[in-house]
């Protein structure tokens, strides 16, 4: 079933974390981008046809804007033992056949999925040079079988604006996708 993102109020801080990247074991919080004018948090996962659906676009994001102030990082917070396409090994391999750019890491706890208030896959979150948010939503408005092109047009708009000093447009529509695989007692509130 699709759920919204559930749209974290703009200038919210960007909460820390602390997770490890399944394909190089590197740990990466959020003063490993201190350097970057912008960071981009993305809660994606491998199973979800949603995620399926951009994983390349995501992929070119990632080379698109590799030599820019943009930090980027993607977050897979799913249950690994009820989704085990989810779980660390799996997830490595979609980052090789991918050749992602950006770490990819596992919220074993799902606390971090908890304290950006992810709620589906994907669900991406732009936060400025002061790691207040400025954009929270959809990458586009193509879905699998809606036929519309994958461009990333929403957030590479957004990301554009913040790494170029504009504002980024607070119109924004919702990120759609899968629901986050909540470990058994472990859903949030707002889930």
């Amino acid at each position: 079933m699709a759920v919204e993102s559930v749209m974290l109020s703009l200038g919210t801080s960007a909460p820390s974390f602390r997770l490890r990247d399944v394909v190089t074991g590197q740990v990466y919080h959020l003063d490993s981008f201190a350097g970057s004018s912008a960071l981009l948090v993305m809660f994606i996962c491998r199973h979800c046809p949603y995620v399926v659906h951009v994983e390349e676009e995501l992929a070119r994001i990632g080379r698109d804007y590799q030599a820019t102030g943009l930090g980027m990082i993607a977050v897979s917070s799913n249950d690994p033992t009820s989704y085990p396409d989810d779980a660390p090994p799996r997830l490595k391999e979609m980052a090789e056949r991918l050749v992602l750019t950006f770490p990819f890491c596992c919220d074993d706890t799902q606390e971090v999925a908890k304290a950006y208030r992810a709620a589906c896959t994907p669900d991406f979150f732009l936060f400025d040079r002061q790691r207040r948010l400025v954009y929270r939503g959809q990458l586009d408005d193509s879905r699998p079988g809606n036929n519309r092109p994958v461009t990333g047009r929403d957030l590479r708009a957004a990301i554009d604006a913040v790494l170029g000093g504009k504002p980024v447009n607070p119109k924004q529509q919702a990120s759609v996708g899968c629901s986050i695989k909540w470990k058994p007692g472990n859903a949030p509130s707002y889930a």
